[in-house]
């Protein structure tokens, strides 16, 4: 999990031993924008499923369909897991609803098309993108 600047923009980063480790360590930092993951408690599971051929387009379409789910939801999430067969993902996200004591931080409203990318890099995948604050 990592962060990236591109003027005032704030990008994820996430790396991991596979396409989906790397995309739920991209999750994992940007919920973490919001609230400190390790004050989050895995009190609520939720299924993501979505198809897309193209990798660039899945990590913000599956960043995207967390954000959603959050939001309608009123979720903080603290871990994530994606699984790919073809064009399919199904993925899972833990949390809980916020309450006082988890403290907000900076609210992410989307993940966008910006500096996106999808790659190994140094014997993991990398994938990172731009994100709306």
């Amino acid at each position: 999990m990592a962060y990236f600047e591109h003027g005032a923009d704030v990008g994820v980063i996430g790396r991991g031993a596979s396409v989906e480790a790397a995309f739920a360590d991209a999750a994992h930092a940007m919920f973490a924008l919001a609230t400190d993951p390790r004050a989050v408690a895995a009190r609520e599971r939720l299924e993501i499923e979505f198809e897309e051929d193209d990798l660039e387009l899945a990590l913000v379409r599956w960043l995207n369909l967390l954000l959603a789910a959050a939001s309608e939801r009123g979720l903080a999430f603290h871990s994530f897991s994606l699984e790919r067969a073809g064009p399919r993902w199904l993925g899972e996200a833990w949390g809980e609803p916020w309450h006082e004591g988890l403290e907000r931080g900076t609210e992410v409203k989307g993940a966008t098309l910006t500096m996106l990318s999808v790659k190994p890099a140094g014997g993991l995948w990398e994938a990172r993108c731009v994100v709306d604050v």
